[in-house]
């Protein structure tokens, strides 16, 4: 309609209105792309791509009611037939929307089927079982069949693979993600029929104490809806409804989830003693915030009673250009609906088939640790650049914690700035120009838009070349008690996460600005010698060279090791995104153009005792952030602790 419109007017006025139109187009914004260094690293000697295509045929097969009202391949192909469920207790509807689905589905929530397409390594033996999950879309435009490319690929690495149908639940339903995540247990009944049925495809194919849970967009809230419910005696809203479940589900995988659309008893979903992956796209134009930082900050992944496996670790990768529908063949790129195509700046966009593999080598890795006890792909969710050989070049911002944490300080526990989360560890600080706790908050709109945890803010201005000042830092000590406590030594590493911030801290008072008129006259100097605030009219390009800062450790006689924090992975300014086509609206929809990931730095005490052999790990007793390679700056910093690395 815009071009017909157009070709009326006269040929100056349409190149005005055209000329017009076109400055009302962002333009593509991508910030400068480091990962053909930073991603250069090769992968330690005898790791091999967890994503490639493995040895195995792949067979292919269906299981569901037998009679679907709209889809031949659970009514006609069906190589099983499976009972329906009962989920009106948890999938409620009002009347009208109730009678209006069973129109078209043939079945209310009373009678939910067991739909999945499976993928499966076509020869002997029992192989771990995943199901995969889609989220929410049209209803009839159904998602499962997008995620062949995922199990075609891992059932020819050995792996069986499941993805379940839930369309029914799409569409204009909503608070029905505890439905979704109920649904999979229910699935993972009926494969205990499925495994037992002699003379059938899968009979003793799938290996059920092996199981990881992989779930999109609302899909991957409802996989840790299940991971929770696996382990409860009856449903939390309602307790007439009894679970009886306990199903040895080793992790669950998060793909551009949401967090918070159920939430039992008025609280978020509790999860512990599972791994956990959770990915996300810079440019998703649907889920606009990570939001499954929310459950990667409040998983436990403490073993639960009993486990004697290697568990359990909990990662989370932001992944630049990727967006929310490219995970599903399905969904493609048109991520909320077929306006995107208007709204979104697709043209920034990774390749969906770059998407997919990034998919391939992190699922494949997180599968292989999870479900093979391949511990060693374990060091690639601490440190991403060794997977650099398989990986799309793009930015990757990262997180990792384990089992094997101890936190020195986690800035949640009290209101005291200078208390650790262990007895007896302090934060001292020296020379800061800003030193608080306070939420991590996200970009989502709106107010309150957090993930739900707290972390410390520190800034610095060390002056200017003419006026210079000691660099300021921050130190958390380590005490003899927890030291001991703790088994401290060669194995250990020092673990925080960090992120650059936007802010210029003013500068800073020391103890020997005594006097007002001191005070003052250095303020002055430095405000003279500054460059301006980016808030400021005026103000000055943003500094783009690369930010640093030096870690140092200090055993119990005062030997002191230091490396660069960017010798354990890239240190980077904010990375703003632009999502939207519009000029401006990014900035007006968005609480900020960066998300506040806080990437991990995994620091082995070994690496430093390599540098300054005289240093003594068993002796640690201080952790310090020395912020003497970037004159002014301001960072935040969470999960200070202690990891055991192998």
């Amino acid at each position: 309609m815009r071009s017909l419109a157009t070709s009326f007017l006269p040929r100056a006025l349409g190149a005005l209105a055209l000329g017009a139109a076109a400055g009302c187009i962002q333009p593509r914004t991508l910030v400068p792309d480091d990962s053909d260094t930073v991603m250069a690293k090769a992968a330690p000697t005898g790791l091999e791509d967890p994503g490639a295509p493995g040895p195995y045929r792949v067979g292919f097969l269906s299981y569901g009611s037998g009679t679907d009202k709209r889809r031949a391949i659970y009514r006609d192909s069906v190589a099983y037939r499976t009972r329906s469920v009962d989920a009106s207790i948890l999938a409620r509807m009002e009347p009208a929307m109730a009678k209006a689905r069973k129109k078209t589905w043939g079945f209310g929530s009373d009678a939910f089927p067991l739909n999945a397409r499976v993928w499966y390594p076509d020869t002997t033996g029992a192989f771990p079982l995943v199901l995969i999950v889609h989220g929410n879309h049209g209803p009839l435009e159904y998602s499962d069949p997008g995620y062949e490319w995922l199990g075609r690929r891992f059932a020819s690495r050995g792996f069986v693979v499941a993805s379940i149908d839930e369309n029914f639940l799409n569409g204009a339903l909503r608070s029905e993600n505890d439905a979704r995540g109920w649904m999979l247990l229910k699935h993972l009944e009926a494969w205990k029929a499925l495994i037992d049925t002699a003379g059938k495809p899968l009979h003793r194919k799938a290996d059920l104490s092996r199981i990881v849970l992989m779930g999109h967009s609302r899909g991957g809230e409802a996989v840790g809806v299940a991971a929770a419910f696996n382990r409860l005696p009856y449903y939390p809203d309602d307790a007439t409804l009894r679970f009886d479940f306990g199903f040895a589900i080793r992790g669950i995988v998060a793909i551009a989830p949401v967090d918070g659309q159920y939430t039992p008893t008025d609280r978020p979903t509790p999860v512990r003693g599972v791994s956990y992956l959770v990915v996300h796209g810079s440019h998703d134009g649907d889920v606009s915030s990570m939001s499954g930082m929310r459950l990667y900050n409040r998983l436990d992944p403490t073993p639960l009673a009993g486990d004697t496996t290697d568990c359990c670790f909990k990662s989370a990768i932001w992944v630049h250009r990727a967006n929310h529908g490219q995970w599903n063949t399905v969904w493609g790129n048109t991520d909320n609906g077929r306006f995107s195509q208007r709204r979104l700046r697709l043209d920034a966009l990774m390749p969906a088939e770059d998407q997919r593999q990034f998919g391939y080598t992190i699922f494949g890795a997180f599968l292989d640790a999870t479900l093979r006890g391949r511990s060693q792909y374990r060091t690639l969710f601490r440190d991403l650049r060794i997977a650099g050989p398989w990986l799309p070049r793009t930015l990757y911002q990262s997180r990792y914690l384990d089992a094997s944490y101890r936190a020195l300080a986690s800035f949640d526990g009290d209101v005291d700035v200078t208390t650790g989360a262990a007895p007896g560890v302090a934060v001292r600080t020296d020379s800061l120009s800003t030193w608080k706790e306070s939420e991590i908050t996200s970009r989502a709109p709106g107010r309150g838009a957090t993930f739900l945890t707290n972390a410390a803010t520190f800034g610095w201005n060390n002056g200017t070349d003419s006026f210079p000042r000691t660099p300021a830092f921050v130190t958390i000590t380590v005490p003899d008690s927890v030291r001991n406590a703790w088994s401290i030594g060669r194995t250990s590493a020092v673990t925080l996460s960090l992120a650059w911030l936007g802010d210029t801290p003013g500068p800073r008072k020391t103890a020997r600005d005594t006097t007002k008129k001191d005070t003052t006259a250095r303020a002055d100097s430095a405000k003279r010698a500054a460059p301006k605030s980016a808030a400021s009219k005026g103000a000055a390009k943003k500094d783009s060279t690369p930010p640093d800062l030096t870690i140092e450790v200090e055993d119990a006689a005062g030997v002191i090791a230091r490396l660069p924090l960017s010798t354990f992975g890239p240190v980077r300014r904010p990375i703003d995104v632009y999502v939207l086509k519009r000029k401006g609206r990014d900035k007006a929809q968005f609480a900020t153009l960066a998300e506040l990931i806080l990437p991990s730095y995994t620091m082995p005490l070994a690496r430093f005792a390599s540098v300054e052999p005289r240093f003594d790990p068993a002796r640690l007793t201080a952790v310090r952030l020395r912020f003497d390679k970037t004159r002014v700056g301001a960072v935040m910093v969470d999960d200070v602790g202690l990891l055991h690395v192998r």
